[in-house]
């Protein structure tokens, strides 16, 4: 379980095909932190770290995540948000982000507006799952849903987070991991099953 809160941007190092999984290695300043069997978001995605090295941490990407994630178009020197997993002392400063990407959602449209920038996702399912104010994971950082469609939505994403995060790297028509509040998902399931 995390917050949503990123800890470090990480930068890709190695990838290696192994049958239809991808091992993944990455150099970052809490990798050296981190222990084999550790649970740590990489732009929304929980994988368990496999080895240590140093400052290089290495995970493994199962097929169904490649599919469901941007993890498939990483590339050497890419930059992946990293969470470790939510302490039960902590304070919780996002919302409630499992690690569990629900879907890949492209970047329509990028505007500065006084410093912050509004980003719109716009993504293929119909059952719409934002709410205005409501919570979303996006690359693995909590947000706050500020216009909600159909098939897409807006966040807006203060100087801070724009620059500690890999947001500054997104450009339009960038594939980008989301999921959406657990909640609201189960409020959707619960619902339709009232239909």
């Amino acid at each position: 379980m995390f917050t949503g809160i990123i800890e470090e941007i990480a930068e890709v190092v190695a990838l290696k095909k192994e049958g239809s999984n991808l091992k993944i290695s990455l150099k970052s300043n809490i990798s050296k932190k981190l222990k084999i069997d550790q649970s740590v978001s990489h732009n929304g995605v929980c994988l368990t770290v496999i080895d240590t090295n140093k400052n290089i941490h290495t995970v493994t990407v199962i097929k169904e995540t490649l599919t469901k994630s941007n993890l498939s178009t990483l590339k050497i020197g890419s930059k992946v948000n990293l969470e470790r997993s939510l302490e039960i002392n902590s304070r919780l400063d996002g919302h409630m982000v499992q690690g569990h990407v629900d879907q890949v959602a492209v970047c329509t449209s990028i505007k500065e507006e006084n410093g912050s920038h509004i980003f719109t996702f716009k993504y293929s399912e119909t059952n719409n799952l934002t709410v205005e104010k409501g919570s979303i994971s996006v690359n693995g950082v909590s947000l706050t849903v500020v216009d909600s469609k159909d098939t897409s939505f807006s966040i807006a994403v203060i100087p801070y987070t724009y620059q500690n995060t890999n947001f500054h790297l997104i450009n339009k028509g960038d594939n980008v991991n989301i999921e959406f509040d657990i909640l609201g998902k189960y409020i959707a399931k619960m619902f339709c099953k009232k239909l």
